[in-house]
């Protein structure tokens, strides 16, 4: 399945490949080199270290080249009254009347212990283009699901401070 990304995704990924490459990469080979030039390979810790943070970086500049290669890209706009990706939702759960906030976001920046849910997940997908003071079931699999209302969708969030998810 192909990752669907906004713009704005596409851009900070960009970004990143770009500051790995330019600035990272030639960091990261300077340390191999100064790590090599203490001796023996074999029991050198400072040679590993440095050739696997390398390998990490090469790693994450392939899947973020992969990611923009293969991506979908959507639009991250809504209508003003709906529930869309960047938006701040506040629901209630019907069975115990908690109440949550949560950002709805691509799947590239979820993050669900600091509140940001993917347009993929079950939460997620179920919100979506949903208005105010609507009931919502959410499908979780054909075994669980539950109701949240939506009480509220705060449209002036963006996604300028949200960090792109590690692998």
């Amino acid at each position: 399945m192909k990752d669907r990304l906004t713009e704005s995704d596409i851009k900070k990924m960009e970004e990143e490949i770009e500051y790995r490459r330019v600035t990272l990469r030639p960091q990261l080979l300077e340390h191999v080199k100064t790590a090599r030039a203490h001796g023996d390979l074999s029991e050198n810790f400072e040679y590993k270290a440095a050739k696997q943070e390398k390998n990490r970086n090469e790693s994450r500049i392939r899947y973020l080249e992969k990611m923009i290669k293969t991506a979908v890209v959507i639009d991250d706009s809504s209508k003003d009254d709906e529930v869309g990706i960047n938006n701040t939702v506040t629901v209630v759960f019907d069975d115990d009347g908690s109440e949550e906030k949560y950002k709805i976001v691509t799947t590239i920046r979820s993050n669900s212990l600091k509140g940001l849910i993917s347009i993929e997940s079950p939460l997620g997908k179920a919100l979506m283009r949903h208005k105010k003071g609507e009931r919502v079931l959410v499908t979780v699999d054909e075994n669980i699901s539950y109701y949240v209302t939506i009480k509220e969708i705060d449209k002036s969030t963006d996604d300028s401070s949200d960090e792109l998810s590690s692998y």
